[in-house]
């Protein structure tokens, strides 16, 4: 994948922002609305009102990148619509991504090691 990997922060405004924004206008809501530095290393998550659009905006380390995706058939799965902000993790944005529920995906739990017979 393009973009963002590995154990990234990500971060889901909740509420529809107009999508004519591109990514000084998205980072300015992350300033404003997120309350966060959207030159930080964190993914910032924005969708549209019709649910089949998403954009990320992201510092990479050398400058702000803009992802933008819609699905042809479909929406994403996206949490209540309210002001706000939630995490997700690097592997629920996958499924996010993929036009998946992201809800059903949990962190792997830690197994204990085996035991050895004697």
């Amino acid at each position: 994948m393009i973009g963002p990997s590995g154990a990234v922060r990500v971060m889901v405004a909740t509420k529809p922002v107009d999508f004519r924004k591109g990514m000084e206008g998205l980072a300015t809501l992350v300033r404003e609305s997120m309350r966060a530095d959207p030159f930080s290393g964190a993914v910032y998550v924005f969708r549209a009102k019709r649910a089949d659009r998403i954009k990320l905006v992201f510092w990479d380390g050398t400058g702000l990148c803009l992802f933008t995706k819609r699905l042809e058939d479909g929406i994403f799965r996206w949490p209540k619509i309210e002001d706000g902000v939630m995490r997700l993790s690097a592997a629920q944005l996958s499924a996010l991504l993929e036009g998946l529920d992201w809800r059903l995906v949990h962190e792997a739990r830690a197994t204990p090691a085996p035991t050895q017979a004697g």
